[in-house]
């Protein structure tokens, strides 16, 4: 009886003691409840920062631009790479036009001064400043090239393509073939004229009529010629008829996102932006007038 009680009495204080021992392991083992929180419950885990919202920029850039804005853009995203570019690449006449009719347009870059003062004097745009100019050359298509080597030789071709008089590579070439006049005969300019097939609304289009086969050769910009060089001949205009062309850009007064515009603006102004132009054959802005 006596064996029976101390068993009995053991037994119990086992029982006693085990929670004790369980409690002991979950605190050990990192089970145990936190203060204020559920036993065993796993923390949640930190909300990820929201994305930064994207920005959109308009710009409208002569045909010209295609190429030289393509890569500024590219560059323009490894710092800005919230802000969504768009182009709307055209005339520059044309461009004008769709601004002054409402368009949502933050930048203008024009191919021309003349374009852009009209949109400054109408207050639809802030103070222009020039970042670039070009230089137009003679495109001929490669089956013609042996017959083109100077500007006195356009007269010898059959179909020639130029821009609209409205559109700035257009007014140019007119402006061209008239200082030729003093150079190469009175009548030059009329020569040629006799031999025009074709005026096109871009420069763009004027390269692609001699890349295409559709004309001898064409009047376009040192840019436009770069980026064809494989599929035409190109021609040098004498200095001292040519003309070079001028590139002003400005923020449209009303654009609807100010603060990207003004910082596209600020890197095609910028070292970097002004050596990507130089790559695509742009030439750098004349130095401003000593005061």
């Amino acid at each position: 009886m006596t064996k029976l009680m101390q068993l009995l009495s053991r037994c119990r204080s086992l029982w006693l003691m085990a929670p004790l021992g369980l409690w002991g392991c979950q605190s050990e083992s990192g089970t145990a409840p936190s203060e204020g929180g559920t036993p065993g419950a796993t923390p949640a885990p930190a909300a990820s920062p929201a994305p930064a919202a994207k920005q959109e920029l308009v710009v409208f850039a002569a045909a010209s631009l295609r190429d030289a804005f393509g890569s500024l853009k590219t560059e323009f995203g490894k710092t800005h790479p919230t802000v969504d570019v768009t182009f709307n690449f055209a005339g520059t006449q044309d461009l004008r036009v769709q601004l002054e009719h409402g368009a949502a347009v933050d930048v203008f870059a024009s191919a021309d001064q003349e374009n852009m003062n009209e949109l400054e004097t109408a207050g639809r745009v802030s103070k222009p400043v020039v970042f670039a100019r070009n230089e137009p050359v003679i495109v001929v298509a490669k089956e013609r090239a042996s017959a083109v080597s100077s500007l006195a030789d356009l007269p010898k071709l059959d179909q020639l393509v130029i821009g609209v008089p409205d559109v700035p590579i257009g007014r140019y070439t007119a402006q061209i073939l008239n200082n030729a006049n003093e150079t190469l005969g009175a009548d030059f300019s009329s020569k040629v004229e006799k031999k025009i097939v074709s005026r096109e609304l871009d420069v763009r289009q004027v390269l692609a009529k001699v890349t295409l086969g559709e004309a001898d050769a064409g009047i376009v910009y040192r840019t436009d010629a770069n980026s064809a060089k494989d599929k035409v001949s190109v021609v040098s205009i004498p200095a001292d008829v040519n003309v070079i062309a001028q590139y002003p850009i400005a923020v449209v007064a009303a654009a609807p996102h100010a603060a990207p515009a003004n910082e596209w603006l600020k890197f095609v102004l910028s070292p970097a932006g002004q050596e990507l132009l130089g790559e695509a054959g742009f030439l750098a802005p004349a130095p401003a007038p000593a005061q």
